[in-house]
């Protein structure tokens, strides 16, 4: 069936500052409660797995939440326009709780990984519905500075969710690190159904006809997401790299992604449009997107280890620890956007960020048991400005390399890409730091699976002393891995080129329009004049 004209949508009626507001409120909320879950629990996994067990299945805890998340969004969007917003991002945050309550009632590992990837399905919905709610209920030319009040939610959930994490492990059980979402999300649920009653009910509600949500789509970028995380995750861990599981989940990614590839050439509505990476500059900032994905969620999940194991640090003083990092990426995502809004360009940003990246993963690689804590921290302000100097230039760029009418599609597509980034990075270094701990602390016997810090001060000396090597070099190996991934970005950054930005008053060169051989950067190029 066709999609809906104009004319059969529903017009969205018009929200007073005050109602946008109060509506912001419910929105906040909710945006906070899907990009502060990882950062609260991260501080909390060696005491979850010291009681849990399975040090094998550390990555997952986060894996499975990302991975979920990711595959999660374009579907939530198409949702969304078929059933309306209010109704898709309701049942967001109810899916989410439960996978709360779940989580942090699991008895064992295999609960507590399924539990997070539903808590993910959930925030998958949570990120994509703030994002189109706020489309819908403010003017094109109001839209920035509410933009800008939601953007100020993620250092604040880089920086809190892990205080509050630690805090609660310290203090509390690990178990309320989940349960904590509730009276958040419950108000954020009363809010949001009251506020939001006033949108459009969505094609099928109103009788319209129904767009066509690409499930064949939907389905393929699930599997072959999924075959490709489980390679990185099992390869040489529980399966040798040669293996038949292995190769046969590498032909499965490959066969998949063929097919999603040629579903959505062909589908009327794909759920990722393939053209907005016919432009150069944006399949670039995607792969940008990919490696600060892959590096951010590396180190926030990773450093809390060495920091308690080896540094002596508490689960709250290991959330601070990592306040450096956080407060620099935020300092210089500021200042990178002052920048670009008075200069009008953007290419020397990813270049420094990835370089300063780089740099700041090889001084990691050198930390030892007896590196202090200021050095470690001197490192962390590193990482965080080249962290700042990507995170939203990534999404700007190819925000701007898309024709104005693919813009939603090029945002939602390069978010996808730093999502799966962190599902891979995640998986992919949690593989290589729980190979070195098991090997090299074997001797140990079981009890290297099941260790938490507290556990750890009981053990004889050298005992100790074994097992903090161990995890140092497992620590070092990840940031090996993810210098050599921030470096490769390095280098698709200088390919990267100086398009005009919308709205920025210079006009192009001719020698830079001849510059723009894509039609993505050509299309976006015009509409800035």
């Amino acid at each position: 069936m066709a999609s809906p004209t104009p004319q059969e949508t529903p017009a969205t009626p018009s929200f007073t500052p005050r109602e946008i507001m109060l509506t912001m409120s419910g929105l906040i909320i909710a945006m906070t409660l899907a990009m502060l879950d990882n950062m609260i629990v991260a501080p909390a996994l060696p005491t979850i797995v010291g009681d849990l067990g399975g040090l094998n299945h550390l990555a997952w805890v986060t894996t499975g939440y990302l991975l979920a998340s990711t595959a999660a969004t374009p579907l939530w969007g198409k949702l969304g326009d078929l059933y309306g917003r209010r109704i898709t991002f309701v049942t967001a945050v109810v899916i989410f709780l439960i996978g709360s309550v779940l989580a942090g009632a699991a008895q064992n590992m295999a609960e507590l990984i399924a539990f997070r990837a539903l808590q993910g399905l959930g925030a998958g919905g949570l990120m994509v519905g703030v994002l189109a709610v706020i489309a819908e209920i403010v003017p094109p030319r109001e839209r920035g500075k509410y933009q800008g009040m939601m953007m100020a939610v993620m250092p604040v959930a880089m920086i809190g969710g892990p205080l509050v994490g630690g805090f609660i492990t310290d203090n509390f059980s690990w178990r309320w690190a989940f349960y904590v979402n509730l009276p958040l999300g419950l108000v954020a649920l009363v809010v949001c159904w009251l506020t939001l009653a006033r949108l459009p009910r969505g094609a099928a509600a109103t009788g319209a006809a129904r767009p066509r949500i690409d499930w064949s789509g939907a389905a393929l970028l699930t599997t072959w997401i999924t075959a490709l995380v489980l390679i990185t995750s099992w390869g040489g861990t529980e399966y040798a790299w040669g293996s038949p599981q292995i190769l046969g989940l590498a032909a499965l990614t490959v066969l998949a992604f063929a097919a999603f590839v040629t579903v959505e050439r062909r589908a009327a509505e794909p759920v990722m449009p393939l053209s907005v990476f016919t432009s150069r500059n944006f399949s670039l900032a995607g792969a940008l997107a990919l490696v600060v994905g892959f590096v951010m969620f590396g180190g926030v999940t990773f450093l809390p280890q060495y920091q308690q194991f080896v540094q002596g640090s508490s689960a709250t003083n290991s959330g601070l620890l990592l306040m450096p990092m956080m407060i620099a990426a935020m300092v210089m995502s500021l200042a990178g956007g002052q920048l670009i809004s008075r200069t009008g360009r953007y290419r020397a940003l990813p270049i420094a960020g990835t370089a300063l990246m780089a740099v700041a993963l090889l001084l990691f690689t050198t930390i030892g048991t007896d590196t202090s804590k200021t050095t470690v921290a001197l490192y962390m302000v590193l990482m965080g400005l080249g962290m700042g100097c990507l995170m939203q230039t990534t999404t700007l760029i190819a925000q701007n390399s898309a024709p104005a009418k693919d813009v939603g599609a090029a945002t939602g597509a390069v978010t996808f890409l730093r999502n799966m980034g962190g599902s891979l990075g995640v998986s992919l270094l949690g593989a290589v730091y729980t190979s070195h701990v098991t090997g090299n602390a074997g001797e140990l016997g079981s009890d290297v699976t099941q260790m938490t810090p507290e556990l750890l001060k009981s053990l004889r000396e050298q005992s100790r002393e074994i097992f903090q090597r161990a995890v140092t070099e497992g620590v070092t190996a990840t940031f090996w891995w993810a210098a050599v991934i921030a470096a490769a970005g390095f280098v698709l950054a200088w390919f990267i080129r100086q398009v005009p930005l919308r709205g920025y008053d210079a006009p192009a060169s001719a020698p830079e329009r001849r510059k723009s051989s894509t039609r993505g950067e050509e299309m976006a190029e015009n509409s800035s004049k």
